[in-house]
């Protein structure tokens, strides 16, 4: 058999993961941020900032797109900022059930759903086990990502539903480096290459 008869996938994907910002990190949309990746493939990337929330509670954001909150609704569940592009639309990153009327199904426990039939559904108290919505998402068109990861802008670590859906916000970061061995603190923005 010919080298040219062999088909090999070597595509690289970080789906699944998560993505910390490195100290060095300049765009105030990502510094200090843990970034969930939805889908990556070689066409681009597509994540979720899971760590900066907005001035909005679900419960506000339901009465502004009409959904009348009929079941139980947490006192304070913030919207998290989910990065830049599309900032105006709704993201629902859950558990299971994993398919509702629009959704990307991550791996075999998290979906990605946009539709308005989950946002009913929380509202109804129906909400799936674990969940977190977002305004916004962080895209990267082909090859975008690659390049900020050759440039050390972001280090990359298997997601946890802990980090993703039960941690307070503002201890993420940290644990997401601790998932590494790695204090934050600690790291210096200079990268090296040996």
């Amino acid at each position: 058999m010919s080298e040219t008869e062999i088909s090999i996938s070597t595509e690289f994907s970080l789906s699944g993961q998560l993505l910390i910002a490195m100290p060095n990190m300049l765009d105030p949309s990502f510094a200090g941020s843990v970034v969930y990746l939805c889908e990556h493939s070689g066409k681009g990337a597509m994540g979720l900032v899971i760590n900066r929330p907005t001035d909005l509670a679900i419960e506000s954001l339901l009465e502004k797109i009409n959904v009348e909150v009929e079941g139980y609704m947490p006192a304070h569940f913030p919207v998290m900022m989910g990065g830049p592009v599309a900032s105006e639309r709704g993201f629902v990153l859950h558990t299971e059930p994993l398919n509702w009327n629009s959704s990307l199904k991550v791996n075999d426990e998290i979906s990605l759903t946009t539709s308005r039939d989950i946002l009913e559904a929380v509202a109804r108290g129906q909400a799936p086990g674990k969940w977190l919505v977002t305004l916004g998402y962080a895209g990267w068109s082909e090859g975008q990502l690659e390049e900020e990861l050759a440039q050390n802008a972001w280090l990359n670590v298997p997601a946890n539903h802990e980090i993703l859906f039960d941690m307070p916000l503002e201890e993420r970061f940290a644990s997401a480096y601790a998932m590494l061995g790695i204090d934050p603190a600690l790291m210096s923005g200079a990268a090296g290459h040996a």
